[in-house]
């Protein structure tokens, strides 16, 4: 089993990281403020005016440590990593399976089923832990997706298109009753729907946070088992988007990275202070408020759940690595389809 190793976050602004024997030096004004051993790293993944010296990024590179830039609004910028790893046959036969309809089809639906699945389970949890009758349209929008999961189920063959569409429509109406999931009744966290590039509220700048988080891990997971993060199945292939890894990251995205935005809010960790509002009406998260959430993120990604197709117990931030060599079972013709994560 994958040993689940450790991502250093850096937020602090005006930080250069260079290497020091057979560590990581962590300086700011000519003085070392962090060491850390390199061989306890799987990523580095930086925001903002971070500066990283060429001879750590070429011993990453040669060590499978990606590192990830990021703007400080958490908006992704670039990756550097090693040489691809995988076999040419494994990309071959991804890559076959991406141009043929029913087999792309096939994939797409099982993840969406996920998808669905993992939304309507956050919505229930509500509704059993915060019994009320004004819940009435959560329940209502747990039902329109549990329907969706029903028609998904009985099916045989799907068209990539009616797959999106019905993405897109379980997405509205699960977005649609996101503000009613949080209790936090502070000014400025309300939510009236997705704002993206940028986001117009603290809760749109959480949300994407969060889903930027996840896709750099389901990336480099797919990396790992040699299959190319930009060739997807439900997402159409774009230049410069990791199709595939938006896939897979459909799994995560209520399972892992809404119901954390939910917890740190709920639980008010987070405050109105901890953003920043810009003079184009873009919300993002101060330096505080980013280290709060990564902390939180660190702390759930070391949680056990029992994976249910597996059935190991694991810890949540090797999800991301299974779910890549699933995949590739797949495609080998290992397994016979693709088993998707789904949240009991």
């Amino acid at each position: 089993m994958r040993k689940l190793l450790n991502t250093l976050f850096v937020t602090t602004q005006g930080t250069y990281l260079r290497k020091e024997g057979q560590a990581i030096a962590v300086n700011r004004d000519k003085k070392t403020i962090m060491r850390l051993p390199l061989h306890n790293l799987s990523s580095i993944v930086v925001f903002g005016r971070v500066l990283v010296s060429p001879y750590l990024m070429h011993f990453c590179s040669e060590n499978s440590i990606f590192i990830a830039f990021h703007r400080e609004d958490g908006r992704f910028l670039a990756r550097v990593e090693g040489p691809v790893s995988g076999n040419v046959l494994l990309r071959r036969e991804q890559f076959r399976a991406a141009d043929s309809p029913v087999r792309s089809a096939a994939v797409a639906r099982n993840i969406l089923l996920a998808k669905l699945a993992n939304s309507k389970q956050v919505l229930l949890r509500f509704l059993r832990d915060h019994p009320s009758p004004e819940n009435q349209v959560i329940e209502d929008a747990a039902s329109y997706l549990k329907a969706l999961m029903r028609k998904l189920a009985h099916g045989h063959e799907w068209d990539l298109e009616l797959l999106r569409g019905m993405e897109g429509s379980a997405a509205e109406r699960y977005f649609s009753v996101f503000d009613a999931l949080i209790r936090n009744e502070e000014a400025g966290f309300r939510f009236s729907g997705r704002s993206r590039r940028p986001p117009m509220d603290p809760v749109n700048a959480l949300l994407s946070f969060a889903y930027t988080l996840l896709g750099n891990e389901m990336e480099s997971a797919l990396e790992s088992v040699g299959l190319d993060p930009a060739v997807g199945f439900l997402h159409r292939d774009r230049p410069g988007r990791a199709s595939l890894a938006l896939d897979l990251l459909e799994e995560f995205r209520a399972f892992l990275g809404d119901r954390l935005v939910l917890s740190l809010l709920n639980l008010k960790q987070l405050k109105p202070g901890d953003f920043e509002h810009g003079g184009n009406g873009a919300v993002k998260l101060k330096d505080h408020g980013r280290k709060t959430f990564l902390s939180a993120y660190q702390a759930r990604k070391k949680e056990l759940i029992v994976h249910p197709f597996t059935g190991e117990k694991v810890e949540i931030g090797l999800l991301f690595f299974i779910q890549a060599r699933l995949l590739a079972k797949h495609l080998r013709g290992e397994l016979p389809q693709y088993p998707p994560f789904v949240w009991r």
